[in-house]
């Protein structure tokens, strides 16, 4: 069975990239149709800030050619708010939303938890309780107390990814949880906007597509506050 590498950034309506990426003469409303000629996926962040409606992952979902996927980020009320404490209704909204809007092209669903959000078994418990297990659930965490050998048997049981991240102080290694593997580079040292050697990316390739045994995989990059995160992604999907 070929293995499905997703490979494309956490945003793309970036003025900056205009002549680096998007052509001079291209209008503004053309640039997500010309992002997914070149790339097979999108990571939507703006559901983080704003709670997704289902008219609006409609919009997306018809914009997309056939064969895209999208990656949607769980709601700030969730994840830093709530930390997933008595958000029953907020969860089950927003999975369902997801699904009727994006039907087939719903990829993954990404939560994303606060650095102040520390481990303890009771919060782990919860997170995992809270999970409906017919979508791809992808955790990230923001401290490091995450990493460990507990929280990797528990996701792992529950098919639950967790994400692995290149972030500023947190460990690079790829995670495994689930034959589906998520990849989020944020940049580092500078968070948003360091831009990744060749070497680097080669180093991710080999450590999370070549040499891992996962069935699909999804690369996301988040050093989009620069040039950084398109040039990245296209000489990553020329690695691939």
């Amino acid at each position: 069975m070929k293995k499905e590498n997703h490979i494309g950034c956490s945003g793309y309506n970036n003025g900056y990239w205009k002549g680096i990426f998007y052509p001079e003469k291209l209008a503004r409303s053309k640039w997500f149709d010309y992002y997914c000629e070149h790339f097979n996926t999108y990571e939507m962040n703006g559901t983080f800030y704003k709670f997704p409606t289902e008219s609006n992952l409609l919009k997306w979902y018809e914009k997309a050619p056939e064969g895209f996927v999208f990656a949607v980020k769980a709601s700030k009320i969730i994840t830093h708010i709530k930390k997933f404490s008595d958000c029953e209704k907020e969860i089950t909204d927003f999975y369902t939303i997801c699904k009727n809007g994006l039907k087939e092209k719903l990829g993954a669903v990404l939560f994303q938890l606060p650095p102040s959000f520390y481990f303890s078994e009771e919060r782990l418990e919860l997170i995992i309780n809270s999970m409906l297990p017919e979508f791809k659930n992808v955790i990230e965490f923001r401290h490091e107390t995450w990493w460990n050998p507990i929280v990797f048997e528990k996701l792992s049981k529950h098919n639950i990814i967790f994400c692995s991240v290149s972030y500023p102080g947190l460990p690079e290694n790829i995670v495994k949880t689930s034959p589906v593997g998520y990849l989020r580079l944020h940049g580092n040292k500078k968070l948003f906007y360091s831009e990744y050697s060749e070497s680097e990316l080669n180093n991710f390739h080999k450590e999370f597509i070549s040499t891992n045994s996962f069935d699909e995989t999804f690369t996301f990059f988040n050093n989009t506050a620069s040039t950084a995160g398109i040039n990245n992604a296209v000489l990553f999907k020329a690695i691939i």
